[in-house]
């Protein structure tokens, strides 16, 4: 016994018949819509003038680092920029992250 499977795609705009799924994201949320060979033109040359000026992300999110992606500070340069935080009335946690501010006004000062 044999089967065949046919898998039809139908325009999401207009109704008729669509030739391919078109994937888009925009404002962190992913899309996917199925377009004739006509509206698929439309909506790329919609886009074509935005992407031209935009740059590449990856494909999973990723946690800007501020200046420049440097590694996590030792625990002795942390205790360093928490004593002189301190010492200038800057306000600093006892653990954790140091705030960039913070970080920024030590190493303007030295």
């Amino acid at each position: 016994m044999a089967k065949q499977i046919q898998e039809i795609l139908i325009d999401d705009l207009d109704g008729g018949e669509a030739n391919e799924t078109v994937s888009f994201a925009i404002d962190g949320s992913s899309y996917e819509i199925d377009l004739s060979d006509v509206n698929a033109k439309k909506l790329r040359d919609a886009l074509t003038p935005f992407v031209q000026h935009a740059r590449r992300s990856g494909a999973v999110p990723t946690r800007r680092r501020g200046r420049g992606g440097q590694r996590a500070m030792s625990r002795e340069k942390s205790a360093e920029i928490r004593q002189w935080a301190k010492a200038h009335g800057l306000p600093v946690s006892e653990r954790g992250r140091i705030a960039s501010t913070v970080v920024e006004k030590y190493e303007a000062a030295h």
